[in-house]
C-alpha cells in the first residue's frame, strides 16, 4: 500500500514539474545565439517606446501593458498563438526586463508549456552594447 502511495505521488510529482514553463533570464550574447536558432523574439512594448528606440531585427512587435498599466492576458496571448508555435520557446523582450518578467510568471501560471527566455536586461542593454535596432514595421 505504501509503495502504491509513493508510486502515486512521485508521478503526481513529476506531472507538476513538467506542466509548467521554464523561465530563463539570458542576456544579450545569449539573445543573439538564441536568434540564430530562429527562436522569435516577442517585445512587448507600446509603440511609443519602439518608435523612441527601435527594435531588435525581427521582432514579433504585440504590446502587452497599455500606459495605465491595463492589460487583457487572454486577448494578447489569442494574439501571440497567431505568431508563434506555441510548441517552441520564445524570447520576450521590454524596457529593462521588468515587465517581461512579469509576463513570463504569468504565462507559466496559465501552464504556457514552454522555454521562455527572459530579457533581463531589456532592450536598454541591447541599445548600450551598440547592438543593431531598426525601425518598427507595423
Amino acid at each position: 500500500m505504501l509503495i502504491r502511495f509513493c508510486i502515486k505521488f512521485l508521478v503526481c510529482f513529476l506531472s507538476v514539474k513538467f506542466a509548467f514553463a521554464d523561465i530563463i533570464n539570458v542576456n544579450n550574447e545569449q539573445i543573439k545565439e538564441l536568434l540564430k536558432n530562429n527562436i522569435p523574439i516577442v517585445d512587448i512594448r507600446r509603440s511609443s517606446e519602439w518608435d523612441q528606440t527601435g527594435v531588435v531585427p525581427k521582432s514579433i512587435l504585440l504590446t502587452f501593458f497599455d500606459k495605465e498599466g491595463n492589460y487583457n492576458y487572454d486577448e494578447w496571448y489569442e494574439k501571440l498563438r497567431l505568431e508563434i508555435d506555441e510548441r517552441k520557446p520564445i524570447i520576450l523582450i521590454c524596457r529593462t526586463g521588468r515587465r517581461t518578467a512579469i509576463i513570463a510568471k504569468m504565462m507559466e501560471i496559465k501552464k504556457f508549456d514552454n522555454i521562455i527566455y527572459n530579457s533581463k536586461s531589456g532592450i536598454t542593454s541591447w541599445i548600450d552594447e551598440k547592438l543593431i535596432t531598426i525601425k518598427p514595421q507595423y
